[in-house]
C-alpha cells in the first residue's frame, strides 16, 4: 500500500512540474507588442500671411425726389491678409486684417432718367474670428469693420457726365472653412457680406451735370479661396 501511495504522489508531482514547465515556456515565447503611436493633433495657434481671390457681387439702391431703383453687378476680387489665431481646446479665436482690389460694376440702365453706374474698386477690413477645430479642419465665423472704395458715374445724354470717387466705412460679417494641408500651409474658403452704408450727390439745387440730388446705398458679397502660410504653432499630442 505504501508503495502505491508513493507511486501516486510521484506521478502527481511530475504532472505539476510538467504543467509549470509548459506555462513557463509559453511565457518565454510570447511576442513583444509595441504600444500604438500617439496620433498628433493640429495646433492652429500662430501668426499667418496669405493671399486670396474670387468673385464679388454688388447691390445698390438709388433714390431721388422723383423715385428709386435697384441695380447690381459682379466682378473679380483679389488681395492679401495677415492674422493670428489662439487655440483653446477645440475653440480657436483670432484676428485678421485684409485688403483687396475689386472690379464689381453695375448700372441702373437710365431708370431715373440719367444712367447711374457704380464700381466697387477696393475693400479692406479688420475682423475678429471665432471657430471650432476638428484636427486639420477649422469652421469659423468672422465680423468687424469694413472699408470700401467706390466710383460713381451719372451720365445724362444731353447734359453730360458727373463722376466722383468716395470712401465708405461700414461693417462685415461672414464665415468659412480652413484646412491645414501641412503644419504651415493652410487653404481657406470663405463668404463675406459688406455693408458700406450710403453716399450721395448734393445739388445747389441741381448736381454738377444738372440732375436732381440723389443717394445710393452700397452692399457687396464675396466668395473667395486662398492660401496662407502659418508661423509657429507646432503639432501637439492628442490626449
Amino acid at each position: 500500500m505504501n508503495i502505491l501511495k508513493t507511486a501516486l504522489l510521484s506521478s502527481a508531482m511530475l504532472a505539476v512540474a510538467a504543467a509549470t514547465s509548459a506555462g513557463a515556456a509559453d511565457l518565454a515565447v510570447a511576442p513583444y507588442t509595441k504600444a500604438p503611436p500617439v496620433s498628433p493633433a493640429y495646433d492652429w495657434s500662430g501668426f499667418y500671411v496669405g493671399v486670396f481671390g474670387g468673385a464679388g457681387f454688388t447691390n445698390h439702391d438709388i433714390s431721388n425726389f422723383g423715385g428709386s431703383a435697384n441695380y447690381g453687378g459682379s466682378g473679380g476680387t483679389a488681395g492679401g491678409a495677415i492674422g493670428a489665431n489662439w487655440q483653446l481646446g477645440s475653440l480657436v479665436l483670432g484676428v485678421e486684417a485684409d485688403g483687396a482690389w475689386a472690379s464689381s460694376r453695375s448700372n441702373d440702365a437710365f431708370a431715373l432718367g440719367p444712367n447711374d453706374a457704380t464700381t466697387l474698386r477696393s475693400t479692406a477690413s479688420v475682423r475678429a474670428r471665432a471657430g471650432w477645430a476638428i484636427d486639420r479642419f477649422l469652421v469659423f465665423f468672422t465680423g468687424g469693420w469694413a472699408h470700401g472704395g467706390l466710383r460713381h458715374t451719372d451720365t445724362d445724354p444731353v447734359l453730360g457726365t458727373d463722376s466722383f470717387t468716395t470712401s465708405r466705412s461700414g461693417w462685415i460679417a461672414g464665415g468659412g472653412l480652413d484646412y491645414a494641408f501641412t503644419p504651415q500651409l493652410i487653404g481657406t474658403f470663405d463668404y463675406r457680406y459688406y455693408d458700406f452704408g450710403s453716399f450721395g450727390r448734393d445739388g445747389t439745387p441741381l448736381t454738377p451735370n444738372g440732375q436732381l440730388p440723389y443717394r445710393v446705398s452700397a452692399t457687396a458679397s464675396t466668395v473667395t479661396v486662398g492660401l496662407a502660410y502659418k508661423f509657429g504653432g507646432p503639432v501637439i499630442a492628442r490626449d
